[in-house]
């Protein structure tokens, strides 16, 4: 089955829709698909038909977040912990992402008519190649699109990101990219995986359970968290639609809290450029306060656009290894 879907809404769903936008609108869903074995076991089915059922899902969440004006969307498709499971079922699970991410570069007519974006996170050296390749393949032949985004976190947990976005920020001071003062809260979440995106406005956790399971725990920090009793397979356009009623409700609170996470950060970046400044001018003797003011405003500019050009080469670095790396995987 196909992951992109022409098909529209129904008449009653688009007038719940056009409530819907009425008010506040999440931009950015995040969802953990859960409860596929639960509803393989529910229907008496093979586990492998329960993975193939929640994808189908998938596809038809993803049509109902185009009509919603829903433009980003991240799925926690396949965890690390994952690995831990049978091997019966990890290769089940692997030939499916086989089958779908063929499919994928089957339908770039649609992928292009909508601009869909597609991005893969996570440590892709975990897969299997011949998987590593078509996501290689899938990533850099939708990079250019921008209208729609469709993060698919496979081979990924949260504590595995921060950690690998630790490695490249400690790899930029040692390649001299970076100062050991340039390693900030922002600079790290410039170095993670979801660092084209913006942070989730809302994450939908389906089957009943009330925990993150390692997704995506630094970017929901300021998200509207929404915990569904529904089967992942079972999941439907009135769900869906709960859920941004949630949000809508507690819209105010989160955007207050964002705007305030902000400001501390900005404070905090500015503590750090005065203290360098204060170090500076230690013992620098001034004829005057006209003159010791210039110079403090002179270094605490140099201090700014110093930073502001090495993290921003440094990103471009990054960037540059990272994309390498898809590169080196399609030609290989």
């Amino acid at each position: 089955m196909s992951w992109i879907r022409d098909k529209e809404l129904s008449l009653i769903e688009r007038l719940c829709a056009n409530v819907l936008k009425a008010g506040p609108m999440p931009k950015h869903v995040a969802f953990i698909m859960d409860g596929n074995r639960r509803y393989a076991q529910k229907c008496h089915v093979e586990r492998q038909e329960g993975h193939s059922q929640g994808f189908e899902k998938l596809a038809e969440t993803l049509r109902w977040c185009l009509n919603l004006g829903i433009c980003e969307v991240t799925v926690y498709a396949f965890s690390i912990e994952n690995f831990k499971r049978s091997k019966e079922e990890v290769e089940g699970l692997m030939e499916l992402a086989r089958q779908k991410f063929t499919r994928l570069l089957e339908e770039k007519d649609k992928l292009q008519k909508h601009e869909v974006c597609i991005r893969v996170l996570g440590d892709l050296t975990l897969l299997p190649l011949d998987i590593q390749k078509l996501i290689a393949q899938a990533v850099l032949e939708t990079k250019n699109y921008s209208k729609c985004f469709l993060n698919v976190c496979f081979a990924y947990t949260s504590r595995h990101e921060i950690s690998n976005a630790v490695r490249e920020a400690a790899w930029g001071v040692q390649e001299g990219l970076l100062d050991p003062s340039d390693v900030t809260e922002n600079l790290l979440d410039h170095c993670l995986y979801t660092s084209h995106s913006p942070d989730p406005d809302l994450l939908i956790r389906t089957s009943g359970e009330v925990r993150l399971s390692d997704f995506l725990l630094w970017q929901t920090s300021h998200a509207c968290l929404v915990f569904q009793s529904v089967l992942w397979p079972e999941y439907t356009f009135w769900n869906l639609c709960e859920a941004i009623l949630r949000y809508q409700y507690n819209h105010n609170a989160i955007q207050k809290a964002r705007d305030l996470y902000s400001k501390e950060l900005a404070r905090l970046q500015n503590e750090n450029d005065l203290d360098w400044v204060h170090k500076k001018l230690w013992g620098v003797e001034h004829s005057d306060e006209e003159e010791k003011t210039k110079a403090y405003q002179r270094l605490l500019q140099q201090c700014r656009s110093e930073r502001e050009e090495r993290t921003h080469h440094f990103l471009q670095a990054l960037e540059r290894k990272r994309g390498g790396f898809l590169l080196t995987l399609c030609s290989s």
